[in-house]
């Protein structure tokens, strides 16, 4: 059995895509692509909910890494890239963050959201006060019959 597992080894690695396709270069970052996909489709949710600190800790981590990923021989492109779209998510998040909680983001989304609530309300007034004077008038028919 081990001689199987001998033979298919060295089949795999004697072919240059197969041997990358089955080593640490090929399958380390393609599991760690998640965090920068996460982060990617993050920018689309509420400013509220982004952490501040978790942000920070994942931009230093990318900038970190991006430097090891070509430190290493031979260099990790595919690593690299995945800290590179990680780091550059990140960074739109920490800008969203600091927009948000920092520079008037939450003044400008609160008021927003009020004029949006008065004119709703503006709104259904009109509604009931249309309807009341149709009732008004219905009334008044049917006294003058």
């Amino acid at each position: 059995m081990a001689a199987v597992f001998k033979a298919l080894n060295a089949r795999i690695r004697a072919n240059p895509y197969t041997d990358y396709l089955c080593s640490t270069h090929f399958w380390g970052p393609a599991s760690n692509f998640g965090i920068p996909l996460a982060a990617v489709m993050d920018t689309s949710k509420p400013e509220e909910l982004i952490s501040g600190p978790m942000t920070v800790a994942l931009i230093g981590y990318s900038g970190t890494f991006m430097r090891y990923a070509l430190a290493v021989q031979p260099k990790n492109w595919l690593l690299f890239g995945c800290h590179v779209v990680n780091f550059s998510a990140q960074s739109t998040q920490a800008y969203r963050y600091l927009n948000y909680w920092k520079f008037g983001g939450r003044e400008k989304s609160l008021e927003e959201k009020a004029k949006l609530g008065a004119e709703s309300i503006v709104d259904k007034a009109k509604g009931a006060a249309d309807a009341a004077k149709e009732k008004a008038s219905e009334v008044a028919a049917k006294v003058k019959n």
